[in-house]
This record gives C-alpha cells, structure tokens and sequence, in this order.
C-alpha cells in the first residue's frame, strides 16, 4: 500500500470514528464551530463505543480493495453494538442520504445523524434494518458468521467480509459456525472472509479467545480449517504501521480466496479433491482505541471500561466534558469536511461508487435481487381421493415428489436446509435431482454427497437457521425442515428474524424477500420410537407472539391440503410460515381442487365427516387442527353417527390457525360473524388441537361462544409408546372426544349413559392392547371412514 492510499484510508478511519463518537454524545454543534458545552450533548447518553474503532478500521480497508479491484463485498457486523460504525459509513459513502433525505450529506444533516441515534423517534444502537448495508443486527450475538455463509451461496462474485467479535466468539451458534466453509462450494459460491476481532474484553470481563496464548489460538483457527493471518496493534499510536500490517494480510487473505476460485472453477479442476483451507484474518487491537486513555485516573482505552461510553458525566463533570472535546478534536474535523459541514473530496475519494459501497449493495438489500421460484404445479403430483377418509399416504412423501421439482427447476436459487433430517422426514425424493454438498472426504459407503448440491445438512439447528437467513435476505429461497421437538433450539433466531421483518416491512427502500419457511416433521403425536424428549409442539406458541402481520401458521391435515399450503408459502415474501405435517401414513380427505379450496378458506365445514341436518343448527361442533386431531376427531364424529343417531353433529376443520383470531388481531382473522356462523354462537365447541390446548382460548379470546370452547391437545403426557397411546394419554382420541360431546350437549349425558359407558370400556381395551401387543388395535392403526 502506497503512502497516499495509507492516508487515504487513515483519513476515512478518522471520518469514521468522529461520526461514531458523535452518534454517542451529541445532540448539536456536531463540527465543533463553536466551543463544546454540556448543551450541545444527550441527556441520555447511549451506544457502544469499544468494538467500534476497530470495525471503521476494518471498514476502510475494505473499501480501498473494493475501489481497486471492483470487488463486490458485503459487510457482516458481528460485535453486538457496532451500530455507530456502520450508520458512520454509509452516511460517509453517501448512502444514508440518499435514503434518508432528512439526514443530508451537509453540517444539518450531521447534526441529525447524531441526535437520532439511539434517540427517542431515531434509530437503534444496532445495525438494524433501517441501517443501509445491514443483513445482521448484532444486538443478540452469535449469528454473523452463519448469516455470512449464507449470502455468499450461489453468489460466486460475491466476498462476505464479518467480523467476529471475541465476546461473540464465545457464543454456541458462533462456534458452530466455523465449520461452515465445510458446506461452500468454491465453484458456485462465493467467500467469506471470517475477521476475527480480538479487543480482549466483553462488558465488564476478558474474553476467552483474547487470552488464549497466540500458538494455542492458531492451532485452533486451523483445526477448523482456516488459514489465519495475524495483525497485532502493537503500539496504538503507530497507526500507520497497523495500516500497513492489516493491508498487508487483507492483501493475502484476497490472493488466497482468488486463487481456491480459480482452481475450483476450471474445467480440468478434480472434483474429488481435499476441501481448501479458506484464510481468515485475527485483528488484535486495543478495545476502544482512539479514545481517552484515562478517565478519572483510571485506564479506559484497552480495557473494558471503553466497552459503552467511556465518559458518562459529560452534563454534569467539566473534565468530562474538557475530554471529549479533545477527544473529538483528535479526529481533526476541520480536515475532514468543509465549510458547509460536507466530506472533503480527498476523504470522500475513499468510497467505492454506486453498488459496489458495502452500504448501496444490493446483495444487502435481497429484495432487489430476488426471482420469483418457478413452482410446478402442485396438482400434478396431488393423490387422488375416490372417497374421503379410506386410503392412507405419507404427506411428507407427497410433497418430497413436488419438492423435487421444485429444485428441478431452481437450481440457482432454493436451497434445503436441515439437521440430517431430509431423509428422515421423508423428502429423499430431492436426491434425484441434487445432492447434499459436503467438501470433506466422501467415502464409497456414503450416499448422496457431493461438492456441490442443494441440500445443506448439519446437525446444527442454528447453522441451518442463519444459512437460511443469510440466503434469503440476499435475495433468495429457501425451506428449513426440521423435527418439531428441536425447532426450540432456534427459538432466539427466529425472534430476531421476525423483528427484523416487522421492521423491515415499513421501509420503503427494502424490498420484500422471501419469507422464512419451516416445515416441521416427526411431530408431537407420532414419536413411537424416540420418546418424551420429542415430544414438544410449543414452537407454534412461540412464534404467535410476534406481529400478526409476519406470522403464519398452518395445519395441513393431508397429502394434498400440504402440498397447497406449501406451493402457497414459496411464493409468498415478509412472512414466517410454520407448516406442521405428519410424515407417516395418514388417511387423505380431500381430492385435488377442495384442498386447494379448503387452504384459501383456511378453514371449513366438512359435510362428508359430519351428521348434521342443512338448514339447521348442530347440536355440537367438533373442530380440529392438525392431522392426528383431525383424523380422531372424523373418528369421533363417526362413533356419534352411529351411536347417537339424530344427533346432529359438525365438523370443522382448521388449516390456517390465524383464521381463529378476530380480524382486527390478525389479517387472516375470521370476522365475527363468519366465525359464529361457522362455529356457532351458544352450541359446545369440542376443540382437538396439535398443541398446547391454551394457545386454542389466546386466539378465540375475543369470539362470543367461550363458555362453549373446550379444547383438548397436549398436556406434557408422553413416553415411548403408540400413536393413539398418545392420543390417549394426551385426551385427544376417538373416545375422549365423543365422550367430550356427550358430556356438553344438554341431556345427552342422560340419553347415551350406554354409550358413554361402551366408549369408555373401548379407550381401556385399547390401552391394554397396547400393552400386550406393542402396537395399536388394528381396527384403530387401520381405521378408514365409513
């Protein structure tokens, strides 16, 4: 690096950290014109000072290689509160103006940039969606190196530059995630430049991967995989010899991931050859360099007292305030910006021009680089029903066949993420079309691997999440199919993600990306073989607390009501979709066209299930939601039909949970009208429900009929046992639930204390059934409706 580059990047580093320690304390006087007092500065002094020097510092070094090379480079903020940083750079770039037009590229403008930061009405400290250039918030730590990972499949230009923070180094997600280059394809995708950032402190304590002896920590940077170049700040004030030393190894990292591409995407290249070592830089500098060095006669810089902010009584102590005028000062504004407050050209040279600014990528902004998925249609490969409730398929392998398709016909833009499970959750028909990628050594006993694929298998449920979301907020499609029971694991991720997209909704310069899908398998009601541990359908629970506008949530209660729901969820954008199926065989209820009818209703009347009289109104309503419930629930409607003649039952089944919220809860909510005309206002309600009962009351708070609504589904009763011992266990069978209506309609208690007493005898003969043949009576394991 020659020396009018190296003060070329020194200029931008010290634009950049007077932008970010004016986000911190200033409210007005942002260039200093006048001298600093307590006025000028927040009341409420918020952000994060410490990691973020260093990130500027990365940023503009970043940025001299994006200028010489026309690279394309996406930067991946990892160190939880480097906000300050990234909004600095992309104001500096000009980015944040033509976005925000309020906050200009003048000394007006400045002024804004600082006061709305972390400010009632501004932005947060994170760099959140509203930050240009931002896939990744930090505030929950652990996610950029998997999000990274993810931007750059099937993105063979691209070059994801994160930055790890040693406190988020710490994290489990994080120390999963090095293993990922396992999984990139140096053909088809592009390359994550993992910068690890050493800064040697957390909050209030040293981190592990700081204080590990240098010898030990490379041993372990290899151990994964990587080829790590080292760069130590030695001396904090010789800024020029860090310039050099970080340019130095950035231009080695480079030649390194130019020259795994080359080599893999020749065509004599040997596609059996040993997985690269990618390199990976560890940047070791003070925490808080740059700024005081002494506060109250204690050390500051290079500890963890710079972590937040380093001078906190700038209202109230003089010296403080005397600090970070000097401090401010230090930058030497005056040769950064002009008169009217704007950049100086010889800064302002720094920036990349157009997309290429890491805060203008479009990679950042996926919506401006998504496709739509070309879906083959789902009634060429829908099962024919000759008569509902008689013949019995694997959903799950159903939609494998159409998910094979699927893939067939976007091979650049979807992608199957999993924990060893597509195979599993009956979806292997994938594989013949694609492989799962793997770069490590494929044995002749190993099946279906290869170095390149649209499957991504690890058993890690945060990898499959932060790959997946990397994928598609830059710009494409994707499907996480998981075991119900340990979709939990990603509980955090999934909040963060759909925070994300409540905000990221209202921006009109985002556009819309391809929502988040999660299919969920091997659910609660069939686990014979696995047991209590996998027995867990709280997630949906979990996931209803966010904002109506991100959510859904459906049931598919077969074969071709799945694969209508699914064709319905790839090609939706800005939502979350939780689809739950079953992958064992299970009896098919409708034919091709009512599925397809039935999902966009979201719910229905089934007359083929009930017993009830047209024009008149039931005597009861069994609804259900869910493919297990659902098929004891047709049971249960049976069983009344021919025990309790006259009794005029209705059957209701529900796809679409959100459909039982009121309309003002929820945008797919069923008017209060349709939902009383539907379930009725005043007659019992006998709820089978895939889950937990109460999230069943939460949606329905506000319908009329409450005293009515009695939900059954599962109450934490579970072992190793049958399907319908579950059911059993759980009060969700046949039995329970037609002795449920009995019990609910007035005077039928009284009427049928006969059958009442048969059904009863039949749920303890099924029990002991179990327990002497070790498996389900086979007129209940092979019920068809009659």
């Amino acid at each position: 690096m020659g020396q009018d580059e190296l003060e070329l990047v020194d200029r931008w580093w010290r634009a950049a950290n007077y932008l970010s320690v004016g986000q911190i304390y200033l409210r007005s006087n942002p260039l200093l014109r006048e001298p600093l007092a307590a006025g000028h500065t927040k009341s409420r002094l918020l952000g994060h000072w410490g990691t973020t020097p260093g990130l500027n510092f990365i940023y503009a070094h970043l940025n001299r290689i994006i200028r010489r090379d026309s690279a394309e480079m996406l930067f991946v903020a990892g160190p939880g509160h480097g906000g300050p940083a990234v909004v600095a750079n992309a104001w500096l770039e000009g980015t944040y103006s033509e976005i925000y037009g309020h906050v200009g590229n003048d000394e007006d403008g400045l002024a804004e940039l600082f006061r709305q930061f972390s400010y009632p009405g501004g932005i947060p400290s994170h760099a959140a969606p509203e930050t240009p250039g931002s896939i990744n918030e930090g505030g929950e730590l652990g996610y950029s190196l998997a999000h990274a990972y993810g931007a750059v499949l099937d993105n063979p230009q691209l070059v994801a530059a994160v930055v790890i923070g040693d406190g988020e180094a710490e994290t489990g997600p994080l120390a999963a995630s090095w293993h990922s280059h396992n999984f990139l394809d140096p053909a088809a995708d592009g390359a994550v430049l993992p910068i690890l950032h050493l800064n040697g402190y957390k909050i209030a304590n040293p981190t592990v991967l700081a204080r590990m002896p240098e010898a030990q920590l490379e041993q372990l940077l290899r151990g994964y995989g990587h080829e790590p170049y080292f760069v130590t700040v030695k001396d904090p004030d010789n800024t020029e010899q860090a310039h050099r030393d970080f340019a130095a190894a950035l231009e080695s990292c480079m030649a390194d991931i130019r020259a795994i591409q080359d080599s893999r995407r020749t065509p004599s290249e040997d596609q059996a050859a040993e997985a690269p070592r990618w390199p990976m830089m560890v940047l070791r500098s003070p925490k808080g360099w740059t700024g005081p060095r002494e506060v109250d006669g204690l050390q500051v810089e290079g500890t963890w007292r710079s972590h937040q902010v380093p001078l906190s009584e700038v209202r109230t102590n003089g010296d403080h305030l005397r600090l970070l005028e000097e401090w401010l000062k230090s930058y030497r504004p005056e040769e950064l910006f002009d008169g009217d407050g704007r950049l100086r050209p010889d800064v302002a040279e720094g920036a990349p021009t157009g997309d290429f600014r890491m805060s203008a990528t479009p990679h950042a902004n996926g919506g401006l680089l998504r496709r739509a998925l070309k879906l083959p249609a789902y009634l060429d490969h829908a099962v024919e029903v000759p008569r509902a409730g008689t013949e019995r398929v694997s959903p799950m392998i159903t939609l494998g066949s159409w998910m094979r398709d699927v893939v067939a016909l976007n091979m650049e833009t979807f992608r199957l993420f999993g924990p060893d499970e597509t195979a599993s959750n009956r979806l292997q028909s994938v594989y013949e079309v694609t492989d799962k990628v793997w770069q490590y050594r494929i044995d002749d006993a190993d099946e279906h691997l290869a170095r390149s694929g649209r499957v991504m298998e690890v058993l890690s449920e945060h990898l499959c999440q932060g790959w997946l979301e990397g994928y598609l907020l830059t710009g494409r499609h994707g499907v996480f199919s998981c075991y119900e029971a340990f979709i939990h694991i990603v509980d955090s991720m999934f909040n963060q993600h759909a925070k994300w997209l409540k905000v990221h909704r209202k921006l009109p310069w985002r556009q819309p990306v391809a929502s988040l899908n999660y299919l969920l398998s091997s659910h609660v009601w069939q686990q014979d073989h696995n047991g209590f541990s996998h027995q867990d359908p709280g997630f949906i629970d979990h996931a209803v607390n966010k904002k109506a506008e991100v959510i859904r949530v459906y049931l598919p209660p077969d074969a071709n009501t799945l694969l209508s729901v699914m064709e319905h969820c790839l090609a939706s954008t800005d939502y979350v979709n939780i689809v739950v199926s079953g992958k064992q065989p299970s009896p098919t209820w409708l034919g091709p066209a009512d599925a397809a009818t039935h999902c966009q209703r979201g719910l229905g009347i089934w007359d083929f299930a009930g017993s009830e009289v047209p024009g008149e109104e039931p005597d009861v309503v069994l609804a259900c939601a869910g493919d297990v419930p659902t098929v004891e629930t047709v049971a249960a409607a049976e069983l009344l039909r021919l025990g309790a003649p006259g009794l005029k039952v209705r059957v209701v089944n529900v796809v679409d949970l959100m459909r039982l919220q009121d309309e003002s809860e929820h945008p797919h909510g069923l008017p209060a009208r349709d939902f009383d005309g539907i379930f009725t206002a005043d007659k019992p309600i006998i709820f089978a429900y895939h889950g937990y009962p109460s999230l069943i009351h939460r949606l329905a708070y506000r319908r009329s009929n409450q005293e009515g609504l009695h939900v059954r589904g599962y109450k934490e009763e579970g072992t190793t046992t049958t399907p319908f011992d579950m059911a059993m266990l759980n009060g969700i069978d046949r039995f329970q639930l037609a002795i449920d209506a009995i019990d609910r309609v007035p005077g039928l208690a009284e009427k049928h204390s006969m059958l009442r007493q048969e059904l009863q005898d039949r749920r303890i003969r099924a029990r002991e059934h179990t327990r002497t043949h070790g498996e389900d009576p086979e007129e209940i394991r092979n019920w068809k409706l009659g």
